[in-house]
């Protein structure tokens, strides 16, 4: 667990077209939501899903569509298109 603390951990499932997919390399200490909520929307991820999970806890849930559902949210705050990528990734779920 990162720091030994009891930590709710994301990890981003990404698409990379013909080589496959794959869960992306993470550093424990950016696993947080606001870190992938900042990546996704940088342009970072073409994201397939979003999972999180609490080990302490003993639980794990996709957790894609409150993601894609904050993103439109923050979106709308900054009176701003979702980036075409997320649309595009999403869309096709």
């Amino acid at each position: 667990m990162p720091n030994g603390n009891d930590q709710t951990v994301y990890l981003v499932a990404d698409d990379f077209g013909k080589n496959g997919s794959a869960w992306r390399e993470t550093d424990c200490e950016t696993a947080d939501l606001e870190t992938v909520i900042q990546n996704l929307l940088s342009g970072e991820h073409n994201p397939i899903r979003v999972v999180a999970f609490n080990s302490a806890e003993r639980w794990s849930e996709d957790v894609s569509e409150d993601v894609a559902h904050e993103l439109r949210r923050r979106c709308d705050l900054q009176m701003r298109d979702i980036p075409l990528l997320l649309q595009c990734a999403w869309r096709n779920r």
